[in-house]
């Protein structure tokens, strides 16, 4: 599977990224993947190309780029209970930071990006994310409701965006949540507002998971979860963009 390395003139300087796509040589549907709180590595790259493999061309950007480029943090191959507290406590600034004023003109140029790559159709596009990254896909889709056709978003604080946001989407939708990220009445009051916006929704806990659940490089993965958001998310961009 072809990847290559990318950068993208931003308001504030560049953001690396990378881009995962079919040999083929032909024009394909595009998708954004924003990466969760620990940022591009390995297992990013492997998902990537996995949806790339499925006929996608899929553009991953840095989100923390004004701290340097990715790994922006030194991470252990496998990041391990007892490693989390140094790591967040590196990441949690940044993470703070990272307020609606750097991630609105990040996702117009991400997006802007994306839709002018020649490897790209000329049709909507869809955005995706893992925690963190899952807001900044809702943040995404809201701003930009004429491009974003499809939003996926997995054990992410979707809810942080707010309902004024949640009401400007337009894109089919689908939320996958952990079962520790929030109660059964938080979900409902989520799907509520997903309701008042008419959208076309899934939005479901994934019975049994913690936080992190796809990320195969953690000890919340879950294979089982991780197939299931597989499933969701194809389904999705299927409906969606072909």
């Amino acid at each position: 599977m072809p990847t290559q390395s990318l950068q993208i003139p931003t308001a504030d300087g560049v953001a690396d990224a990378f881009a995962a796509f079919p040999a083929d040589g032909e024009r394909h549907p595009g998708v954004l993947m924003y990466p969760d709180g620990l940022g591009i590595r390995p297992v990013l790259r492997e998902m990537a190309e996995e949806l790339a493999g499925r006929g996608y061309y899929v553009l991953v950007p840095n989100p923390f780029y004004r701290h340097g480029p990715a790994p922006v943090l030194d991470l252990p191959e496998h990041i391990g209970e007892a490693a989390r507290p140094a790591i967040f406590a590196r990441l949690m600034p940044m993470i703070e930071a990272h307020t609606t004023d750097r991630i609105l003109p990040d996702a117009d140029a991400y997006v802007r990006f994306l839709t002018t790559r020649p490897e790209v159709g000329p049709g909507p596009v869809a955005v995706t994310g893992y925690c963190i990254g899952g807001l900044l896909a809702t943040h995404t889709a809201a701003a930009h409701p004429g491009r974003v056709a499809a939003l996926a978003a997995f054990h992410a604080p979707v809810g942080a965006a707010g309902p004024d946001s949640l009401h400007r989407l337009t894109a089919r939708v689908h939320f996958g949540h952990a079962e520790t990220d929030l109660t059964p009445e938080a979900l409902a009051e989520l799907n509520r507002t997903l309701d008042a916006a008419g959208l076309e929704y899934t939005s479901e806990i994934y019975p049994g998971t913690v936080h992190g659940f796809t990320m195969s490089d953690t000890d919340a993965f879950d294979p089982a979860a991780l197939r299931h958001h597989w499933d969701s998310l194809l389904a999705l961009l299927d409906r969606s963009l072909t």
